[in-house]
Formats: C-alpha cells, structure tokens, sequence
C-alpha cells in the first residue's frame, strides 16, 4: 500500500488549520499554505488566529517535532504525497464563488508530481470536483487520484471530533476512494465510502442544511407560540421530555461560516436540475427573518424623542462551544439593522470570547458585560454563552434606563427574575 505521508494543506483557516493540527498530531509531515501575511505571521510564532481549544498547543508540538510548516506558496524544492483543499467558498452576487478553489486546483496543477493525489475538503457547489477541479489537473497531463471528503466538525470541538466523526470518502475512482480511505483511517476509526464525487459533495451541503432546517422549527414554534400567547418555553420542554419521537430545539438566532452559507449553496446547485428545495428554502428565510422580528419587537418599545443606547452581548456567531469567530453572525447584521433603522443609537457590544480590539472593528463600543447594561435603553442576549446565565441580572437591571427592555433570544435567564420596576425581560417565544 501507498504510504502517503507528505501532506499539503491549501487555506489555513478554522478547516485548513485543524486538519493540519490534527494530521500532524498522527505523524504526517504537513505543509500549511496560507496568503494572509498575519495570519501567517501568527501561525510562524505557534498562534491560531482564531480561538480553538488547545488548538496553540498542538500546532507548536508539530512545529517543535518539525512535522508542521507554513509558507504563502507550494514551495517549489518539496514534493507531496497529497494536496487537500481547504478555502473558503464565500457566497457572492450570483452565488456561490468557486474562484478560490480554482485558483489553488491551478497552483497545485502546476506543483504537483506525477501520481499525486488531490483532496477536496472545502464545501462546494454539487459538481465542483468535476466541473471545477477535474479539467484543471487533466490539463497537466499527469496522473493523480482526486477524491472529495468533506469536514463536519463543530467549532470548539475540531481536535476532538477529528479523531471521532465518520469521515466521508468520494473518490473519482475505486483507487481514489482506497487512497483517501488509507489517509483518514490515520485519524478516525469509521470511514465511510460513497460511490463517488457528487454523492461526497451534496452529503456536506445536506447536514448543515438540515441542521439550518431543525433550528428553524424551533424559531418557528417560538413564533407561533408568541403569537398564541403560549410559552415556547414551556411547550418545548414538555414536548421533549421523555418522548423520543419529538426533539424541537431551543430558538435562538441561527448563523455562522456554514448554516448561513450552505443552504444556499444547495438551493443554487439544484436550480440547474429545475428543482427547489422549498423546506431548505423556507427554513433558511425563517432563520434570517428573526433578526427583523427582533428588532421590531425592540423598536416599538424604545423610548421617543432620545438617542437609544442598546447593547449586544453575544456577537460570536454561537456561545456553545466557546468561540471567536464573527462569520455570519446575526449580530452581525443587528448591527446593520440597527444602523439602518435607527442612525443615532449609540452600540455596545460584550463578548466573552470575542477580543475588543475585534469588536471595535464593528464600529460599536466594546463593554464589559456590567458596562453593557449600565445607562441602556436596551440589552439583547444574542448568543447562548453559558456565562449569561449566571449573570446578577437583578443587580445589572438596576443600573439601566427607565423604561429598558432585556430580550433573552436564548432563554438563559429565569423568567421568575425579580426586575425593577420599569425595566421588561423578554424571552423570545414568550
């Protein structure tokens, strides 16, 4: 059997990293690729650029082992086993953009010797590998193997469910599938084979579609149960308890680098086939409407005639668990609502994880968590860090404006909390 040892990874952001830490931590000699000079500049000195648990501490284990290097380009006096795409697969005006994974199927093109193997490992739109990929390196005349297996590891936990998860392995060929197959055995113990490219593609972009789906039955039950006068609260839990067959999950805002992305990626890909995926579809609105049924809810209880003072705790994209990362948060677009809606309100932000020279880049003011309700008009919960719920909200409330309104999007304070008079707590789905 081939022993592909010498790796190449292509994008170091959360995916292209973790998998490097993770495949070095297994012996492999890895090459990490990266075109931000301060990314890279923070990756030379053994620092992520984005907080991963003990993530630093494996990358400079690898460094000091000599297993791991960075570098802008392929370097051109090294040869690989294996090249593994990892960059982003942002969406742009007409959907989805694939200019970043073409760019590197270029340079590994050039790069590579003959009898290499080419891994996609970012997501993509259904028939990339084919479409995308394939013509690139059949262009060069040499042989190689190419494969697509797609990351599904959660942010806070990628050293962990990289060693645990079932990976998915499509190849272009039976040999490919092998090859692949021979890689991640090192890492997990569960591969799991599909028959080919497009089955590994639209296997990633239907998990995060689903999970965008099941969160937005959650929101839709808590809007439902609002408009009803029901408490969402309530109805979930007893709904769940001790009844395998239901499982509705919690509201709260949905978003983040994948289930904002993804179920759009999806849809876009099928429309060539002449079918619409209404439920992926109409989940994916619902999620991104709840931003605006929040701020409605917020607006028409702002005081008139002043300036608001209304502060986010929570902007990282989930609270659960723990990370930095700002891509596609709904905090994000709150804020941009908020500007568009309301010019003059002064923005607060707080995050636990989140650095405030990050925040300030949002233009709002970085605050402690008492800070962020010190002199507010209004304070909205906007992810689920388990620290808010120990917080002394009765004290907090104390030091608002009156009147002021605290919108819990998550449920994490008690709705029997003893608040001041003038000051409301709203739960979404109340």
């Amino acid at each position: 059997m081939r022993e592909d040892n010498r790796i190449c990874i292509l994008g170091m952001g959360y995916v292209g990293l973790t998998l490097a830490a993770a495949l070095c931590d297994r012996d492999f000699e890895v090459q990490g690729i990266e075109i931000n000079p301060t990314v890279l500049k923070s990756l030379a000195e053994g620092r992520a650029h984005f907080f991963e648990q003990g993530l630093d501490r494996v990358l400079q284990r690898g460094m000091r082992h000599q297993r791991l290097e960075f570098s802008s380009t392929i370097p051109k006096d090294r040869e690989f086993d294996v090249y593994i795409i990892t960059v982003g697969t942002p969406l742009g005006d007409k959907g989805p953009r694939m200019d970043m994974v073409e760019g590197v199927t270029r340079d590994i093109g050039a790069h590579m010797r003959d009898g290499a193997m080419v891994l996609l490992r970012s997501t993509v739109k259904l028939g990339t590998s084919l479409s995308v990929v394939k013509p690139i390196l059949d262009a060069t005349g040499k042989r190689y193997d190419l494969a697509m297996c797609p990351e599904r590891t959660i942010e806070g936990k990628a050293l962990t469910e990289l060693f645990m998860l079932p990976q998915i392995v499509g190849g272009h060929t039976k040999e490919a599938t092998v090859r692949a197959t021979n890689i991640f055995r090192r890492l997990t113990p569960t591969i799991i084979a599909v028959s080919d490219l497009r089955t590994a593609e639209i296997i990633k972009l239907l998990d995060n579609s689903f999970r965008d789906l099941f969160f937005a039955f959650g929101n839709e039950v808590a809007l439902m149960c609002e408009a009803a006068g029901i408490s969402a609260r309530e109805v979930i839990s007893a709904a769940n308890m001790g009844y395998e067959r239901t499982n509705i999950a919690k509201p709260g805002f949905v978003g983040g680098p994948c289930l904002e992305k993804d179920p759009h990626i999806l849809i876009h890909s099928l429309a060539p086939n002449g079918f619409v995926p209404k439920l992926v579809q109409t989940g994916r609105l619902l999620n991104e409407s709840l931003v605006d049924h929040v701020l409605d809810f917020v607006r028409a209880r702002l005081p008139a005639g002043k300036a608001p003072v209304i502060s986010l705790l929570g902007l990282a994209f989930k609270g659960q668990p723990d990370t930095d990362d700002l891509r596609g948060s709904t905090a994000l677009l709150m804020i941009q609502r908020i500007r568009a809606q309301l010019p003059n309100a002064e923005l607060r932000g707080q995050d636990y994880v989140v650095k405030d020279p990050e925040i300030a880049k949002l233009g709002i003011k970085p605050v402690s968590d008492a800070e962020a309700f010190a002199g507010a008009d209004a304070a909205l919960i906007m992810n689920n860090n388990r620290r808010y719920a120990t917080l002394d909200l009765e004290s907090f409330a104390q030091t608002m404006n009156r009147p002021a309104l605290v919108f819990d999007a998550w449920a994490v304070f008690s709705p029997k909390v003893d608040l001041p008079e003038g000051v409301t707590l709203h739960v979404l789905g109340q």
